[in-house]
């Protein structure tokens, strides 16, 4: 018995391991980079529903973002419905929402969506070209992610971008409730940076749906 507890024993390191990861993966969630689960198919056919993707915070504290990138924002308010909260609290509740504290698994609570920058602030967006086509400081974007079978927007519009906001859409054009959706709020479908967790760089899970997210070079050499 005194030897599974020697010094140096893997029981007895096995404690200062377990905090150490915790630690480790608090301090990765709070400022590097965290997981998130995808809900909805208004990212389709670019994520799936029940794909897990991991989001580069780093980028959002250097002002790293961008045109095409795909982002994952809280709610700037009134896009989500409010979450529902149970007053019982099982134990395995209780071990759920440890898990989630430490960036194991996503928190339902959170009012968090993912979409597509398609403006940035300066920019003017408009619905549409005479071929459709959604147009960025007067320019023909072609969208090569979007759904397929989908218009780039049957909604049209056009906005200019103020500092400091951008304007999203998802892909699946026909099922996303996006900045298009927002204009009569009182940010008028923009949302602000500092909502912004981050930029979506990779898909994780399932393994076969594993892949980067890079920009697109068509929307990032616009002027």
């Amino acid at each position: 018995m005194k030897k599974l507890f020697a010094k140096g024993s893997l029981l007895r390191e096995l404690p200062i391991l377990v905090i150490s990861a915790m630690a480790i993966s608090i301090f990765l969630k709070a400022l590097l980079i965290q997981a998130f689960y995808i809900p909805s198919g208004s990212m389709e056919n670019t994520l799936q529903i029940n794909d897990r993707v991991i989001v580069n915070k780093l980028g959002m504290h250097l002002g790293d973002i961008g045109r095409g990138d795909v982002v994952v924002f809280k709610d700037p308010g009134g896009w989500l419905p409010e979450p529902y909260v149970d007053d019982q609290v099982t134990i395995g509740e209780r071990i759920k929402s440890f898990f989630v504290s430490v960036g194991f698994l996503p928190d339902p609570a959170d009012q968090d969506l993912i979409k597509r920058v398609i403006g940035v602030g300066g920019d003017t967006v408009k619905c549409c070209d005479a071929k459709g086509r959604i147009m960025v400081n007067g320019k023909s974007v072609d969208e090569p992610y979007v759904f397929s079978g989908n218009v780039p927007s049957d909604l049209k519009f056009e906005v200019k971008v103020p500092k400091g906001s951008i304007w999203v859409m998802g892909d699946h054009r026909g099922a996303s409730e996006d900045s298009r959706y927002h204009q009569e709020d009182p940010r008028k479908g923009m949302v602000p940076l500092k909502s912004v967790v981050g930029r979506a760089v990779a898909v994780i899970w399932p393994v076969s749906h594993l892949k980067t997210l890079p920009r697109p070079d068509n929307l990032t050499a616009i002027k």
